[in-house]
């Protein structure tokens, strides 16, 4: 675990100055000055000992609080490290109580070992210290999501080590139902169908109804996301936020989502703004400093999160904003999660900094394939290679009138068609389910990309859960774009000389340039899952079968290891 020093780069300040001025800035990062002290202050820790990447919490209990405002008139952080670490993780905790009787903090241990740990409460002249101890043991639990070092286009799990192979989805306001059950139903429903990581957002607000998909609050559901008190809280435009207060109610919903995905092996991306929302923190404010400060303080320590700082950021901050904020998000988050912003000008992603984890494109246009390809090449001219992920390429059924994608390729059929493309070109995807079927609306038994609820008639995901099923069955992360190898119109992915996958659009037959050797040859059909085993495949070309029908089929190769 990296040591993450609370003090504020320089270029940081002098940005934060361009938007705050000097003294604002001091009162954003430090606590107002109290006079009062609280009667006592007691401390406990969660347990004496946890798994590594789950995390140990240190709760302090407030005798007789007396903070005017104890989201800002009380500082609570910490450090914690092993017996010879010189250089201890620092960290910050949060208030979870409106009259500030409770504070927490929480730590995510990177590795096994005995753990010290002293927790720092002070409120004006008051500070008072905790010290003590805590094991963590190598459990082997999937941990925090990382570029994999070694295969650098691909993820995978911190902790174990393996690949993760990105299938995701949209759930804009997911948090927008009232009963956790439908959240909890969503979740085990994306789980069945191989989804691994959902965008939603941790704050948002509808600003009208949804172009072309019948969705509006009712029936337990809210367009809308709370996560500070509001004067007029249903009022979708001008809810009246106390941006210097937090509403402890939704944050608690939220960690119970976010628990629950973990148990699932589910990545939530944490959308921290978005672009229909009409009320904002101003940039650079200390208000806005201080939500995502409070972010990272209460959701940093949860393995199974990534950040997004906006969707659509553009079209509301700019990037100045978004290279300024991306840094100081990541300087303080102590389990260094990826991060990344959702630009509508794919320009404007921040390709070269340290902060950005992974592109998050979004590309509407038909075809895919040689799209995708493109930005690995625009990233390898940087000389930092990391996973392009496009996680916005239509959403299933989902004609709004600007959409430049016709009938039928934003169908489910159309949409899986181009999640095998990106695939091909080695690259990630996040799809989206139909709100067809409406939220507040007949028959209401929908709401989609919009909010996670689902039907029966709805087909994307099931489709898709089969690309993943290709893919896991082989080292794709070792595999690079190598369209050359095979005939016009087909796309294939190699480690010449041991794999060999290609996709045919419309079946057909390919011929592959293949290195030295025998060759297992195996048909996979795209959108059903089936197999069809082709036997042997000898080098040097080799012309595969017609494929069963003029559907799009897969053909994986791998080299046959003759036992010594």
């Amino acid at each position: 675990m990296r040591n993450v020093n609370l003090t504020i780069p320089l270029a940081l300040t002098i940005w934060m100055r361009r938007f705050c001025g000097s003294v604002l800035l001091v009162t954003m990062l430090n606590a107002s000055v109290s006079s009062a002290a609280p009667k006592a202050v007691e401390c406990h820790l969660s347990n004496a000992g946890i798994d590594a990447w789950d995390f140990i919490e240190l709760t302090l209990k407030v005798s007789d609080p007396d903070a005017t405002n104890p989201f800002t008139d009380v500082t609570v952080g910490g450090e914690f490290g092993q017996a010879d670490d010189s250089h201890p993780s620092k960290l910050s905790g949060f208030c979870d109580a409106t009259d500030g009787s409770l504070y927490r903090l929480r730590f995510m241990a990177a590795s096994a070992g005995d753990y010290t740990y002293a927790v720092h409460f002070q409120q004006g002249g008051f500070l008072q210290t905790f010290r003590g101890a805590f094991k963590v043991s190598d459990g082997r639990r999937r941990g925090a999501l990382r570029v994999d070092p070694a295969y650098p286009w691909h993820f995978i799990w911190a902790g174990t080590g393996e690949h993760y192979f990105w299938n995701g989805t949209t759930a804009f306001l997911l948090m927008g139902w009232e009963d956790d059950q439908v959240i909890r139903d969503v979740l085990d429903r994306y789980h069945r169908w191989k989804i691994n990581r959902v965008r939603v957002l941790l704050n948002g607000r509808a600003a009208e109804h949804f172009a072309t998909e019948p969705v509006e609050s009712g029936h337990g559901f809210h367009l809308y996301v709370n996560p500070w008190p509001a004067q007029r809280p249903a009022d979708r435009v001008h809810a009246g936020f106390d941006f210097a207060r937090f509403d402890l109610a939704y944050w608690a919903k939220f960690e119970r989502m976010l628990r629950y995905a973990r148990d699932r092996d589910i990545i939530i991306s944490v959308i921290l703004d978005w672009n229909d929302s009409k009320e904002h923190p101003a940039a650079g404010s200390a208000d806005e400093w201080r939500y995502y400060r409070y972010a990272v303080a209460r959701l940093g320590a949860f393995a199974n999160i990534t950040w997004e700082l906006g969707d659509d950021l553009d079209s509301f901050r700019d990037a100045a904003w978004a290279h300024a904020t991306g840094t100081l998000l990541t300087h303080w988050d102590n389990s260094r999660h990826l991060a990344t912003s959702h630009p509508v000008n794919n320009d404007h992603q921040d390709r070269a900094a340290e902060w950005f984890g992974m592109t998050s494109l979004q590309e509407w246009h038909r075809p895919l394939h040689v799209w995708m390809l493109e930005q690995r090449r625009k990233q390898a001219q940087i000389g930092r290679l990391i996973p392009q992920v496009n996680e916005e390429y239509g959403y299933e059924d989902h004609y709004p009138d600007w959409n430049p994608t016709p009938a039928p390729g934003c169908s489910a059929d159309g949409n899986r068609r181009a999640a095998w493309e990106m695939a091909m070109a080695g690259t990630y995807q996040t799809t989206g389910e139909t709100a067809k079927r409406g939220t507040g609306v007949a028959p209401d038994t929908g709401g989609g990309w919009v909010n996670g609820r689902a039907d029966a008639t709805m087909q994307l995901l099931e489709l898709q859960s089969h690309l993943v099923e290709f893919f896991t069955a082989f080292d794709w992360w070792k595999t690079e774009p190598h369209d050359e190898l095979v005939n016009h119109g087909a796309f294939c992915l190699s480690q010449p000389g041991q794999i060999y996958a290609t996709y045919l659009p419309h079946g057909g037959n390919v011929s592959v340039k293949l290195a030295p050797g025998d060759y297992r040859a195996n048909w996979f059909h795209a959108r059903t899952g089936e197999t069809i085993d082709l036997g042997t495949a000898s080098a040097p070309g080799w012309t595969s079968p017609k494929a069963p029908d003029l559907d799009d089929w897969a053909l994986l190769l791998r080299k046959v290891t003759i036992p010594r």
